[in-house]
């Protein structure tokens, strides 16, 4: 009953703040970011239970639309009420938010997202030290802040990899194209490439454990932006692992090793990922698990064939340079009998190197 209590106080007090806040920014703002600003904050109100509106969405994709200018100012808002919360709930919905630019969002809001900060790379969004422990729903609300921010460094590190968004509309319509793209890669490139996909599902695969009853229709949105990244990952990997399989005669000892390691992790994930998404196509998963099982093993034996050969080769070069530099000395070898007037083979080299007639 206490407990009960307390979520209601905390609920009122969420309410009074989003009231406050978006009072602050009608008065505040001009004319051009007041539109920007309100729908910013009704995207991400304080309200527990539900996710970010449609149309407050909708309303802050529309800025992509515009120039280049107003496409960063709407990603530094997203960014700076971001970092400004301690509330679990808003963090979230700035997240969701920031994923539904990756997916529906234009390109130039796509690309003001990718840059910001300049330097991405690990941590990109800042969030491994959140934490907000005045409740026990606050603090288990917080674990979903901190992977959820890690998803989406690693989503954007792998759409950085791949050249496109991954799950976004334009990549989508455009799969014709990125299967003629995937024909072209390097074999380093493309190993590069699948590596990068399999770190996005890993990460998808640690999710936090808990569902927290009261947040479901939040958590749940999550999931579902999250499922249909790992289906779109599934195909990107599918469509490299058959690249694969077509260029198994010209594949090298350590891109066949890379590859079998990339598989190897891509197993690890599977049980974790079929009680997450269990309403996923089971056929469709089917043939993937398969498909990474076969493999796995093809290049693997592919893999050893291919260190014997090159260590044959290396062994074969080797003894080639052991004659070459015995038949060319400077000094050459002459025998104390004179019916054997020749160069002395590798296997006669030793007591009677050095006589001379």
């Amino acid at each position: 009953m206490e407990q009960q209590s307390k979520h209601k106080l905390q609920d009122l007090i969420g309410a009074i703040k989003d009231k406050a806040s978006q009072t602050k920014v009608i008065l505040l703002s001009n004319r051009t970011t007041l539109s920007l600003h309100l729908s910013l904050l009704r995207a991400t109100t304080h309200h527990p239970t539900t996710p970010p509106p449609a149309k407050h969405i909708d309303t802050i994709l529309s800025f992509g639309h515009f120039s280049r200018a107003t496409a960063s100012a709407t990603v530094d808002a997203l960014m700076c009420r971001l970092h400004s919360t301690r509330s679990p709930v808003v963090a979230l919905k700035c997240l969701l938010t920031f994923h539904f630019i990756i997916r529906r969002g234009t390109f130039i809001l796509q690309d003001q997202l990718s840059i910001v900060p300049s330097s991405g790379g690990h941590n990109y969004l800042n969030l491994s030290d959140f934490r907000d422990n005045r409740s026990p729903t606050s603090w288990e609300l917080s674990s979903w802040v901190r992977w959820y921010a890690r998803y989406l460094e690693q989503l954007l590190s792998t759409s950085r990899v791949l050249g496109f968004f991954l799950c976004s509309s334009s990549s989508i319509l455009d799969k014709d194209r990125g299967e003629d793209a995937v024909s072209s890669l390097l074999n380093n490139d493309l190993v590069k490439e699948v590596g990068s996909l399999v770190s996005l599902i890993e990460e998808t695969r640690r999710i936090p454990e808990s569902l927290h009853v009261n947040y479901n229709n939040l958590i749940f949105e999550i999931i579902g932006l999250v499922g249909d990244d790992y289906k779109s990952a599934v195909d990107e990997v599918s469509l490299r692992v058959n690249e694969f399989r077509e260029r198994l005669s010209h594949l090298s000892y350590g891109d066949s090793v890379e590859f079998v390691c990339c598989m190897k992790r891509l197993e690890d994930c599977e049980e974790r990922l079929t009680v997450l998404f269990p309403m996923m196509r089971r056929a469709l998963l089917d043939r993937f698990w398969g498909l990474v099982r076969e493999m796995k093993g093809i290049i693997g034996s592919c893999a050893e064939r291919v260190k014997l050969k090159e260590w044959g080769r290396d062994r074969g070069s080797e003894s080639a340079r052991f004659d070459d530099q015995v038949f060319r000395s400077d000094k050459s070898i002459r025998f104390g009998s004179g019916r054997m007037n020749l160069l002395a083979q590798p296997w006669m080299v030793g007591g009677t190197c050095g006589i001379e007639s």
